[in-house]
Order: C-alpha cells, then sequence, then structure tokens
C-alpha cells in the first residue's frame, strides 16, 4: 500500500517542478503575448522609450496571415487547403501532362505518348511561357517607385509637455487613428490598473479591462504561480517614459501600440511563509515593454497585448 502513495506523492512533486516557469512573475511573465489585429506578426516600429525591436509574440491566438486579412483576427477560421482543380482533375489534360514532357524525361521522344503526348509538351511550353512573362511582369511593377500618395506618413499627434513621458509619433499603412490627451491618459491609467488587478489576483477586474485573450494567459500565469506556492506583487507603478509606436484601424476596432517604461516594487513571495522567493521589497525594478490596446465602436480601450522590448 505505501508504494502506491509513494508514486503518487513523487508525481504530484514532479507536477510542480515541471510546471511552465515564467521567465517574470509580473503581468504578462516576461512573454510577449496578445494580439495585434492584423499586426501581431508585424513588430511594432521602434521608439526614442525602446529603440530595439520587440521580441516576436510567444503567445498569441491570431493566424499568420497576410495583413489586412479577415483571418489575422484572434477566434478566425483557419483557411482551409485548396483541393487540385482546373487541369489536373480532368483525366484528358492529366494525359496531355504525363504523355508530353514526361515521355521526354524518360527518354521515350517527343511522341512518346502519341498525339496527346505532343499536344501536352505544347501546353506546357504555352504554360511555363505565360508564366515566364507574369514573374517578369511583377518584378517590374515592385521595381518602380511608389506614389507620393502611398508612402508611410506619421502620425499621432505629440504630448509632450501634457503627459509626462508620453509623446506621439509612429507610422502605419491601414487608417491612422488620430490619439490624444484623453487617450494617453487611459493607455497609463492601464498600466497601473492591469498591475493592481494582477497584485490582487482579480480576474473580474481584469477580464473587464483585457481582451478574453489576455485574461486567458493572465488566468494560465496565476495557474504557473500557484503550482509552486507563490504570489507575485507589482506594486506602486510608475511610468518613467513612454511613446506611440503606430496606431491604426481594422475596420470598426482601433488599435494603439505604445511603448512603456515604467518601475514597481516587483516581489513573489511564498504563499504558505511568506517568504520573498524572487524581487526585492524595499527596491524598484525597470521595465520596458510594447503595450498594444483595442477599442471597439469608439469604446473604452482594453489591453490587446504585452511585447517584450529587444535587448
Amino acid at each position: 500500500m505505501r508504494r502506491p502513495a509513494q508514486f503518487l506523492a513523487i508525481a504530484a512533486a514532479a507536477l510542480i517542478a515541471l510546471a511552465p516557469a515564467l521567465a517574470d512573475a509580473r503581468p504578462g511573465g516576461g512573454f510577449s503575448s496578445g494580439s495585434r489585429g492584423a499586426r501581431t506578426y508585424s513588430p511594432p516600429p521602434s521608439t526614442n522609450t525602446a529603440p530595439a525591436p520587440s521580441r516576436q509574440m510567444d503567445r498569441t491566438m491570431a493566424q499568420p496571415t497576410r495583413p489586412g486579412s479577415p483571418a489575422a483576427t484572434p477566434g478566425a477560421m483557419r483557411p482551409q487547403t485548396a483541393q487540385p482543380g482546373g487541369f489536373f482533375r480532368n483525366p484528358f489534360m492529366a494525359g496531355l501532362i504525363g504523355g508530353g514532357l514526361l515521355g521526354l524525361m524518360l527518354g521515350g521522344g517527343f511522341f512518346a505518348g502519341g498525339f496527346a503526348g505532343m499536344l501536352g509538351v505544347l501546353l506546357q511550353v504555352i504554360l511555363i511561357a505565360a508564366l515566364v512573362m507574369l514573374v517578369v511582369s511583377l518584378l517590374r511593377r515592385r521595381s518602380q517607385p511608389a506614389p507620393a500618395g502611398m508612402a508611410r506618413q506619421a502620425h499621432g499627434g505629440g504630448m509632450s509637455g501634457m503627459l509626462p513621458g508620453l509623446a506621439g509619433g509612429g507610422a502605419a499603412s491601414s487608417p491612422p487613428v488620430s490619439i490624444g490627451p484623453a487617450d494617453y491618459q487611459a493607455f497609463e491609467t492601464l498600466l497601473k490598473q492591469v498591475n493592481e488587478a494582477w497584485s490582487r489576483e482579480d480576474l473580474a477586474t481584469l477580464s473587464r479591462i483585457s481582451t478574453p485573450e489576455m485574461t486567458g494567459y493572465f488566468r494560465d500565469d496565476f495557474a504557473a504561480l500557484r503550482a509552486r506556492g507563490w504570489k507575485n506583487e507589482t506594486r506602486d507603478v510608475r511610468l518613467e517614459q513612454g511613446d506611440l509606436a503606430e496606431a491604426w484601424s481594422e475596420g470598426a476596432r482601433d488599435y494603439a501600440t505604445v511603448a512603456m517604461r515604467f518601475s514597481a516594487v516587483d516581489v513573489t513571495r511564498e504563499v504558505a511563509t511568506g517568504r520573498v522567493t524572487e524581487g526585492d521589497p524595499e527596491t524598484r525594478t525597470v521595465a520596458t515593454e510594447y503595450w498594444t490596446f483595442v477599442r471597439s465602436q469608439s469604446g473604452p480601450w482594453q489591453l490587446s497585448a504585452i511585447q517584450q522590448a529587444g535587448a
């Protein structure tokens, strides 16, 4: 009877030891998580606050698609694989192709497949020529300079002197979004609210001020901490510096990515004993991250993604 009990105890200890580790215990766990709409897989532009490129997403529900595609948004259905069609589903056309160039490659000669083989060779020559012409045409179009109206333009009004540390700037190919003083104030407020709710393990508040995707990541990170018997607290958050990387619109949704350098008392304790396992309750730490916010139909902003700035 003792062996099963010992086995269960060892298995439980192994599960705790192998639980997913957090790179940092603060909100986001030190990962790059969330979605930035169609730009999820495109790094935000560098800023004075975060001059190094951001890290790619470690956790995201967005599908990698072309910018602007509806499938780029969270929850979109994966595109189905196209089924063979056209010439290749027609037995006669397949016989033309199979009896044409295939016969030449195998040494059977031009008429290896009879009359159908000859037609197959001619058809393939025409198709290859058309493809070559198409490629040449595309290359010529790419080499032409873009019209002045298509050039990337900076947007997002400056905030210097209005909100310490936040200044507008950025570029976008999607319709630009005007970011004003009230928006910058909302971003700073959300930075503090997210950290406060995180420290309380308040998922109800996090679900109100974050997207469902981000709330799910917060829930997973809470579970990873509990598996170790830990609890993290980030208190007295102060925005030290920040600026707008880019802001754009996708249909009824507006997005804004802001580079923010902030300081806080970040400490992790063992729940059972109160012992500090990470951080220092008497020392402030500094972090630089890209936070992306989203709003629908001019509603309130919500946290949509947290990305780590590159080293």
